[in-house]
């Protein structure tokens, strides 16, 4: 999801004008930003934009289902003291983004226009604007007191048609061997299917390298399911002939902590700012909620000209937006580290008992997957449930009688989570989101104080 195509909408209060300059305004066509989390569609309400998943033939998610070695579980997400709308959402990515430019177009005060920024205009160490492209070849210059700054990046996909999942409105996660597989469903009649590809160089699309590693590493993997009765026995048949239409798209993914650079003029969010890994499909809700936080800081300011002083005010953002963004941000890496096939023995029994833990239903499964969804931003929370699946491990492998390799493997498996999660921990600056968000539930978060006002471009 481009985060500018949500900003555009971000209430233009005061009769601020808002001007976008796209690179491509006709339909993107992304194998990203296709999975809201709850978490990301209260955000979406609070915007006012739920509109924006309407009329695209979105399908409501309801949660997940985890497939591994013969074995399933579903993981429902704990909305029941919400609103009956309040659900996941799965769709098109570029039907989602048409809907909202067609939204923003029914506002004054927004100018959407499709051209190519070339450069910041810089001055004095401050960005007073952009200069572009026009797609006639055209060169122009914009001036704003406030430039946001959004670039887009860039997994294996495939879209399976008319095929059923075993469990309708949830996305599927199969703890296949390098890495997950997932399944979505992104309209009444598509599902996305995602493959994680470890090596660091993809296999060629085309020299049919791509197409020979889907249907020898991936395929098989999805055939035993199906011999299992774990899914539809059509799926694998929907895959290969998906591999064969050639209709495989690959995007690069990139996992990158948040690192505040505050520049007078402009500001960075979006996937410039900060990305993690896809598997749990929190990307929009992170975009979401870091709008949020961004029209709550804009929406009490006058003036925007004095770029020093906004840029310090807005230096809060970058703390303000933690509690959500460092506990999907974690348990993404965390989750994808996991789940990872390895030769390892301790990491072998984490995977294990991640699933095992995830299996024992109850407060167990609601408290994680309320993570997963958004719906509790509590990074504290995240890292007790890692640790318990660590410690469940350990458990599973003493009883019920311990020998001194269980004991080997058992201290392996608590160091190998150690060394999973706090890297991404610091990175992610966890103990300052923890206090952020105890804060919060107990109503004390409060605005940093300043007299500004805001444009932007």
């Amino acid at each position: 999801m481009t985060t500018l195509e949500i900003f555009l909408k971000l209430q233009p209060f005061d009769g601020r004008r808002v001007h976008v300059i796209e690179r491509d305004l006709t339909e993107p066509d992304r194998i990203v930003g296709e999975l809201l989390q709850p978490g990301g569609y209260l955000k979406l309400v609070e915007l006012g934009l739920e509109d924006c998943v309407e009329e695209i033939d979105a399908q409501r998610v309801f949660g997940y289902a985890l497939f591994k070695e013969g074995k399933n579980t579903k993981l429902s997400y704990p909305s029941e003291k919400f609103h009956s709308d309040v659900s996941g959402r799965s769709f098109h990515n570029g039907r989602f983004i048409k809907r909202n430019r067609e939204i923003a177009a029914t506002l004054s005060t927004v100018k959407l226009e499709q051209g190519t920024v070339t450069s910041l205009l810089e001055e004095n160490r401050t960005i007073r604007g952009v200069q572009y492209k026009t797609k006639d070849g055209q060169e122009h210059t914009a001036y704003a007191p406030l430039t946001v700054v959004d670039v887009p990046s860039f997994f294996v996909g495939l879209v399976l048609e008319n095929c059923q999942l075993p469990f309708a409105n949830h996305g599927h996660v199969i703890l296949a061997d390098p890495s997950p597989i997932l399944f979505y469903p992104i309209s009444s009649t598509e599902v996305h299917c995602l493959v994680d590809v470890p090596d660091q160089k993809l296999p060629s699309n085309a020299s049919g390298e791509m197409a020979k590693y889907l249907k020898t590493m991936v395929a098989p993997q999805i055939l035993i399911l199906e011999f299992m009765w774990q899914i539809p026995p059509e799926l694998c048949d929907v895959f290969v002939s998906a591999v064969d239409k050639g209709n495989v798209r690959t995007m690069p993914n990139r996992s990158m902590p948040a690192d505040a650079h505050p520049t007078p003029g402009a500001f960075l969010m979006g996937e410039a700012f900060n990305m993690r890994h896809p598997l749990t499909g929190g990307g929009m809700t992170v975009a979401l909620s870091d709008i949020v936080v961004l029209r709550d800081l804009l929406k009490p300011l006058r003036d925007l000209n004095d770029a020093a002083s906004l840029s310090r005010y807005l230096e809060s953002f970058y703390t303000l937006r933690k509690p959500v963004a460092s506990t999907i941000n974690t348990l993404a890496g965390a989750l994808h580290n996991v789940f990872s096939a390895s030769h390892d023995q301790a990491r072998k029994e984490m995977r294990q008992a991640c699933f095992d833990y995830l299996s024992l239903g109850g407060i167990i499964s609601t408290g994680s997957v309320a993570l997963l969804s958004g719906l509790n931003p509590r990074p504290l929370s995240l890292v007790l449930h890692f640790f318990a699946v660590a410690i469940y491990g350990v458990g599973r492998l003493l009883l019920p009688f311990p020998s001194p390799q269980r004991l080997w493997i058992g201290a392996r498996l608590i160091w190998s989570a150690a060394g999973i999660i706090f890297p991404i921990i610091m990175a992610e600056g966890v103990s300052k989101a923890n206090q952020l968000a105890l804060r919060s539930e107990a109503g004390k978060i409060c605005m940093p104080e300043l007299s500004i006002r805001v444009h932007k471009i």
